[in-house]
């Protein structure tokens, strides 16, 4: 019996802030389909989002890729915002020998 693409499973699965995980390459499409307005089908996160999905369930292409851009199409909307307070860099400690 040949296993159907669209089952191959991530190898982490996509946990949603509203409890919703996504397994395999049939969630992840299902989903979007399902949460993408149809104003925003034409999205470019989207539709390499999809893109990147059917090639992965069809072709063999990386799940990784396939993974990593259904998050970006998931997260499409929000903006990234630099928290320079999250590291400290090493170099912030001492000082250059310009500084003295």
């Amino acid at each position: 019996m040949a296993r159907d693409g669209w089952s191959k499973s991530f190898d982490e699965p996509i946990v949603l802030d509203d409890g919703t995980t996504l397994r395999t390459l049939r969630d992840a499409i299902q989903y979007l389909a399902r949460t993408v307005p149809k104003a925003e089908q034409d999205h470019e996160k989207v539709t390499i989002a999809a893109d990147h999905l059917t090639r992965a369930a069809e072709q063999g292409y990386p799940m990784l890729f396939a993974r990593a851009t259904t998050l970006q199409a998931i997260h499409r909307n929000k903006e990234r915002v630099f928290n320079p307070n999250r590291k400290d860099h090493h170099w912030g400690k001492r000082k250059l020998k310009r500084d003295e």
